[in-house]
Order: C-alpha cells, then structure tokens, then sequence
C-alpha cells in the first residue's frame, strides 16, 4: 500500500493562519508521507540482517506517526467555528475527566504551553473510560498505551513561526477557536463505539 497525501486546502483562509504559514505546513506533511512510502519500500526489499535495516526500522515510528499526527492536527481544524456543544457526549465525558470544560480548556492551553517541541493530544483511554491531555514528545515518546487521539495541536515551531515567531501563546489562542468539535466528537463516537462494542474482552 502506498500513503497518499491528504488535500487540506479546505483550510486556506483559515482566521489566524496564513495562507503561507499553512502551505509550508501542508508540504512538510506531505514529505513525510513520501518518506514512509520510501522507508516502507526499503524496509520490504533491504537485507534483515543489516545495520541500515536496524536503524530504519527503529526510525519508523517517528516517521510515521509524524504523518499521522499531522493528518489528525489538520483534521481537527476549521474555517467555520463553532463552540462544543455543551449537551454532547464528548461535553459531557470532559466535565466528568477535568471537572469542567473550562478546566479542561486551561489544562490543554497549559500543556500546549509548555517548553520544548512537541504535541498536545486530547486522548481517550477506552478502559478507563476518561480523557488525559498529554504531552507528545517529538513524534514517538509520551503516547498513553491504547489511548485514542481525538484533539491535537501542533507545538513544533514550524507550526507558528512565521506568523507568531516567540509568541506561541498567541498561536495557542488562536488554534482553540479553529477547533472542529464536529470532528472531535465524531471521533470520539466512533472510539467509544469500538472500545464499548469490544469490552467484554478486554485487554489481555
């Protein structure tokens, strides 16, 4: 299977972000999907038994769930906001997992807040049916095991600078009033269905 970049320029125009500030962001996403068809290629085709197989393979996830990551960020964006619905499902399982949606709002802004590159990511946790906001280091490290993204923010400099430069607060602010909640909760949905429709299993 060859990955196809995703068209985003729905977003264009978008309040707060440039239309150069987001072409550059869509063409860094597209060079990772083109380097996971070229690691996917050499992967299937290199000698196991080699150092460049080691460290390419090793080197995947970051790769990978760098692609991801930006598909879930662009995704969860829009021209059109609207505010949460304040009687949803997602609503709700927020002021149950934070105590308030105002809470949740100031947790999500303080981790997007923090020093170095990374992610901000809305998970759930389909076991223990709540919500964390983490911390996603790079691309590959912070991930809660079997959690499910359902909000991410971008924090590299790439998806700032050239609009903001140091002022990422700024950035911050504007990115929480782009928010797709239409998307957000239609994922949620759909991870509540599969994690309830799969329950009585359980991970074992």
């Amino acid at each position: 299977m060859t990955y196809i970049a995703k068209n985003y320029d729905r977003l264009i125009g978008t309040q707060g972000f440039s239309d150069k500030m987001l072409k550059t962001h869509f063409k860094l996403y597209e060079g990772y999907v083109a380097h996971i068809n070229k690691m996917i290629e050499f992967l299937n085709e290199a000698d196991k038994e080699t150092q460049a197989y080691d460290e390419v393979k090793r080197r995947f996830a970051w790769e990978f769930n760098g692609m991801k990551l930006h598909e879930a960020y662009f995704g969860n964006m829009t021209k059109s906001f609207e505010e949460l619905d304040t009687e949803s499902g997602l609503a709700r399982q927020i002021e149950s997992s934070f105590g308030s949606i105002e809470s949740w709002k100031k947790d999500f802004v303080a981790v997007s807040s923090m020093r170095g590159v990374g992610w901000t990511v809305l998970a759930w946790d389909p076991e223990g049916k709540r919500l964390f906001n983490v911390w996603i280091n790079e691309h590959d490290t912070g991930y809660l095991f079997y959690s499910v993204p359902l909000l991410v923010n971008d924090v590299f400099e790439h998806a700032y600078w050239t609009d903001y430069g140091i002022e990422r607060k700024i950035y911050i602010e504007v990115f929480m009033k782009v928010i797709d909640w239409g998307e957000v909760q239609r994922r949620f949905e759909s991870v509540v269905k599969f994690s309830d429709s799969h329950a009585s299993q359980g991970f074992r």
